[in-house]
């Protein structure tokens, strides 16, 4: 099924692109661009193409379950620390060339342990990769380890071990993935209530293909500080009021809905609706080349469904600075480059219109 794609105007667009950014819900594997993959296929043969046009065909997926098999296919492409210290720059590359100055990536490191590689390696090598990006591009990332749920409460506690003995400085956050239908929140508690008393926020996955209960248990649970999309939250106006009150981020990523099938088209995404409910909502990409998709394409979209004008957007972006972890003094950096960025657009085009 193909769903026409919202789009701002070639203006607004061309603002999208320069406006410093941050993301907040972004997948370290799933941010592989089709060149990274295609090294890495070539690295290790086998069930993942190294040819770019077989990769897309690859990366066609037909439901949630297909895009989970197709996403472990992919990280059984990363074998080594060199493999992971490769990925991760290059993805820390491509964010700085969108104009994002801070992201919080979400990692698997359980996975990768899984595979054989040390999670000494493992964290030795995200960090050089961290350190050699903001250097070279200036590009600020911090660490969210996040449960691969569906292989139950003993990956819980191995992530937990990862994260509380080998975690580096800049890991900020304890997360939760992979498919929510038959994996509950309230089992994964006792792993979340250590992480937060060590200092961790909770930014768990919840209700993206399941129904408002997994995010209320996400929230009672876990303590949820974010939601990871979110995205059934509409079906509930007691759970919207909620959010609003409480002020508790939504984590929206619109092509990821479209593309795993959780929402059927952009006409029917809950974006609009969750905005108009008061809920803080921020932008972003989620497994963007996987998606064919990029944060500023997101932001367009999100721009066209919203009927934004610069300022909107600026606003929107504003929105992931606030939601995020950065300290105070960070934060007023990057709203101060939104804010210096959204003034010299609007002296250069004059006050904005709608989409314009």
């Amino acid at each position: 099924m193909t769903t026409a794609v919202p789009s701002p105007t070639p203006q607004l667009q061309s603002f999208i692109d320069t406006l410093p950014k941050a993301e907040l819900h972004v997948h370290h594997v799933g941010s592989a661009s089709a060149r990274i993959v295609a090294e890495l296929a070539e690295r290790h043969p086998g069930v993942v193409p190294s040819d770019p046009a077989k990769l897309a065909e690859f990366y066609r997926f037909t439901d949630f379950d297909h895009f989970i098999a197709l996403y472990l296919a992919t990280v059984a492409l990363i074998r080594t620390p060199e493999d992971i210290r490769l990925l991760t720059y290059e993805v820390a590359t491509d964010m700085a060339a969108q104009n994002i100055r801070y992201a919080e990536l979400t990692c698997t490191p359980h996975t990768s342990v899984r595979a054989g590689v040390p999670i000494e390696g493992y964290v030795e090598a995200i960090e050089d990769a961290r350190v050699a990006a903001e250097r070279d591009h200036g590009i600020v990332l911090r660490w969210i380890f996040d449960i691969p749920g569906e292989l139950g409460e003993n990956s819980a506690d191995q992530t937990l071990r990862m994260a509380l003995d080998h975690g580096p400085d800049a890991l900020i956050g304890f997360g939760l993935g992979g498919p929510e239908v038959g994996t509950s929140r309230p089992k994964f508690k006792p792993a979340f209530d250590l992480a937060r008393a060590a200092g961790l926020h909770s930014v768990p996955h919840a209700g993206e293909t399941t129904g408002p209960q997994t995010i209320w248990d996400a929230l009672e649970s876990l303590g949820a500080e974010r939601i990871g999309h979110g995205t059934s939250a509409t079906q509930d106006p007691a759970l919207l009021e909620y959010l609003a009150q409480h002020r508790i981020p939504l984590e929206v990523c619109p092509t990821s809905n479209i593309a795993t099938r959780a929402v059927a088209s952009y006409a029917e995404h809950p974006l609009r609706a969750m905005v108009d409910a008061g809920v803080l909502v921020t932008i972003n990409s989620d497994d963007p080349p996987m998606f064919g998709t990029t944060l500023n394409r997101e932001y367009g979209i999100a721009a066209a469904l919203l009927d934004l004008d610069a300022a909107g957007v600026a606003a929107l972006a504003g929105n992931a600075v606030g939601a995020s972890f950065l300290p105070e003094a960070g934060k007023r950096e990057l709203m101060a480059a939104i804010q210096a960025r959204l003034t010299e657009h609007l002296a250069e085009h004059g006050p904005a219109t709608p989409n314009g």
